[in-house]
């Protein structure tokens, strides 16, 4: 059983504010991921509940007792770090055995241990090369399997992924998402891809300039995102934001007309329409935005069409590969899905 909560964490380097005020319950056996651009405070987060950084003020408590003076080595958490962080001079075997013998484990338990992660993370024929005579999805898988022989409450996986070419990271992504069903264990992971996030977590916690700017499953995040920051970073490609000025149920935007959207909730006059790729269609006739057609994507059974609006506002809309536009400057109409489209306070960006 591991359980965490933090309460109102603040981290402060040389005068300047890098966490301010994190209020987050992590449950028993969820596998948590923070994502956020880089510089948003995911990584300083994970190393402060590792124990590898302090706290500047709040409170940690790992199933209700304070981790506050608690060394690294006794919090019963293992971290698996970026750069693997594996001893060159040690084979395989050795390196998943160190951690587990400096918990004074005796030598056939050690050797349970790393049979068994060896096992579930398919190490077995690896365990006597060195970490050069490895791949990069083979060394951290290494790293992961170390983390395993510990038996640790709580997995911390930072950014384990950003090493490896595509294809590998599509490879681990999925043992990841396998061990944490296998073990059962709580596990928080850090990245600043939102594809990693969307398909490995049970609840994602966005972050930005050292805040929290939602906390919700997957499907929660990409349908009902809090404000625009959450809106865009969640997706890929990612959502449009259109400026667009109300009167009743019709929208305008500067330079490419209005559209009606019926049921749209209450506000004021100036909106933020925010339109993901698959709620716009490219119209015939009748009503939509006017644009100007820039470029095309084919990706096989999809294509991704670019135009902008009068505005200056660069949208994307998903379409059939054939027929599309092909002509840059091309005028086309774009009408979006009235069902579809999230409505956002013009000024504060949240959610209406």
């Amino acid at each position: 059983m591991a359980q965490l909560s933090l309460r109102d964490v603040r981290k402060n380097f040389k005068g300047t504010e890098v966490l301010r005020g994190i209020d987050l319950e992590i449950g028993d056996r969820e596998l948590v991921v923070f994502v956020g651009p880089s510089g948003c405070g995911k990584s300083t987060l994970l190393r402060m509940i590792a124990g590898l950084d302090d706290m500047t003020s709040g409170e940690f408590l790992l199933n209700g007792a304070s981790m506050r003076d608690v060394p690294p080595s006794r919090r019963g958490i293992a971290m698996v770090f970026q750069s693997y962080a594996l001893y060159p001079h040690m084979d395989v075997y050795e390196n998943m055995a160190f951690g587990a013998r400096l918990q004074g484990l005796d030598k056939d338990e050690v050797d349970r241990r790393i049979q068994e992660a060896a096992r579930m993370l398919r190490l077995e024929p690896l365990l006597k090369r060195k970490p050069r005579e490895l791949s990069g999805g083979q060394r951290q898988r290494v790293a992961i399997g170390r983390a395993l022989t510990r038996k640790p409450e709580v997995f911390l996986l930072d950014e384990p992924l950003s090493n490896l070419d595509a294809a590998l990271r599509s490879d681990v992504r999925l043992e990841i998402a396998k061990l944490h069903e296998d073990i059962g264990g709580t596990m928080i992971y850090v990245t600043h891809d939102q594809v990693e996030a969307m398909t490995l977590a049970d609840k994602i916690v966005v972050m930005n300039a050292g805040r929290i700017e939602q906390v919700g499953a997957p499907r929660e995040l990409y349908e009902r995102p809090a404000n625009t920051f959450v809106a865009t970073f969640i997706g890929s490609p990612r959502m449009t934001l259109i400026r667009a000025t109300r009167k009743g149920d019709a929208f305008a935007v500067a330079g490419s007309g209005a559209v009606e959207l019926p049921g749209a909730p209450a506000s004021g006059t100036e909106v933020t329409l925010g339109v993901r790729p698959d709620a716009f269609e490219i119209a015939q006739g009748g009503q939509g935005f006017g644009a100007e057609f820039v470029y095309s994507e084919y990706l096989g059974n999809d294509a991704y069409v670019y135009a902008r609006l009068g505005d200056g506002t660069l949208v994307s809309a998903r379409t059939d590969p054939a027929p599309r536009p092909e002509r840059p400057g091309e005028r086309i109409t774009l009408r979006p899905i009235a069902a579809a489209v999230h409505f956002f306070d013009g000024e504060s960006g949240q959610r209406l």
